[in-house]
């Protein structure tokens, strides 16, 4: 799955520890636990204040809107390598491995400006994971 379209809504995490539940509500008991700050998911369901997500690796649950805020990050599906402008002609800045989180800035055409911990600078749009509206 690569870039969202208009049935598909996502969203990041807001905190580094986030509760994903079995039902929609605080009395049903925790599934698992996130711990990853902006980690991107795709909402699928909801009920009142509560979103029912999917993760890239499928898993599911239900999380409080108040742990979620917009999307603002993505995730390489494949190797990729990031660039200093938005071309496959520009400085090459870093291999990005399948898997690593992106927070992103903008996209123009077919190309997103994301941050990792120690490098700005863009990639192709193809093999990423998450909103790139």
């Amino acid at each position: 799955m690569s870039c969202s379209n208009a049935e598909e809504i996502f969203l990041s995490l807001k905190k580094n520890k986030v509760n994903v539940r079995y039902g929609p509500g605080f009395d049903f008991p925790i599934k698992y636990v996130y711990k990853k700050i902006n980690l991107p998911i795709k909402q699928i369901d909801k009920k009142e204040n509560f979103r029912r997500i999917i993760d890239l690796k499928n898993n599911s649950g239900w999380i409080h809107i108040s742990q979620l805020k917009p999307a603002n990050s993505l995730i390489a599906t494949e190797d990729k390598v990031l660039f200093s402008k938005p071309s496959i002609f520009s400085k090459p800045l870093a291999n990005i491995k399948k898997g690593r989180l992106l927070v992103l800035q903008k996209c123009e055409s077919n190309w997103c400006k994301v941050e990792t911990e120690t490098f700005k600078g863009w990639i192709n749009k193809e093999n990423l994971w998450g909103s790139i509206n």
